[in-house]
């Protein structure tokens, strides 16, 4: 969850426009995200966290909703498509923590460290509240 991703973008000016680009751009910034050209070719990628991209995202949706313009399909395509393979990253630890251990209730907890990356402390607690549900 602390590692950023990156989704490429390839073409993206070409399918969006440079205005609609350059408006993505400050929306990405907005929400932590960077949004640039890959070296000097005409693909494009964007970088950040995936809880932040996810609320790019969303910010980006309800904008095209309200606007009603067709700018950003392309985009939202794209990066709902990259977003997939970062399903686990988009899930909060608490939550993870207790998916996992009622998935596997004879689980360890250094088994849930390893899994998960997260603190011995976490991992207890997440262990109790999974008890007592």
């Amino acid at each position: 969850m602390k590692q950023e991703i990156t989704i490429s973008l390839p073409s993206l000016i070409h399918r969006i426009g440079r205005e609609a680009v350059k408006q993505a751009q400050v929306i990405a910034k907005q929400f932590d995200c960077e949004l640039k050209r890959v070296r000097r070719s005409r693909n494009w990628g964007i970088t950040g966290g995936a809880v932040n991209i996810q609320a790019m995202l969303q910010h980006i949706k309800t904008q095209q909703l309200t606007a009603g313009d067709c700018n950003y399909n392309h985009l939202i395509k794209k990066i709902d498509t990259g977003l997939l393979g970062h399903a686990d990253k988009l899930e909060p630890l608490e939550a993870k923590l207790v998916r996992l251990i009622q998935q596997n209730p004879s689980i360890t907890l250094a088994e849930l460290i390893h899994l998960t990356d997260c603190t011995l402390s976490e991992a207890r607690t997440a262990r109790f509240d999974a008890e007592t549900w």
